[in-house]
């Protein structure tokens, strides 16, 4: 995974905030996803049309104080790629 790659959830996938749960999820199909605070910061930011690095810029800025954010953005990136939630939608080489 580069950072300048894109991504967006699957086809058929929906981010959203879940009062009951007091949490966001990740709505699909045959069920639900349920989101730490930090998952759910970055995917908040996964649109489609950020990068990577543009994810993390974002996030840095809301919390200045987060050491290892783009370790853990890029972290979770990749887990949630291997679980299936998010598809590329750009890959940048280099």
């Amino acid at each position: 995974m580069a950072q300048q790659d894109i991504y967006q959830l699957r086809r058929g996938w929906r981010l959203q905030w879940e009062a009951i749960q007091g949490c966001h999820v990740i709505l699909y199909p045959e069920g639900m996803v349920k989101l730490s605070t930090t998952a759910g910061a970055i995917l908040e930011q996964v649109d489609g049309h950020q990068s990577v690095a543009d994810i993390i810029a974002t996030l840095q800025r809301r919390y200045p104080d987060a050491e290892t954010l783009a370790d853990d953005v890029v972290q979770f990136i990749e887990e949630a790629r291997a679980n299936g939630w998010l598809a590329v939608k750009e890959v940048h080489c280099g």
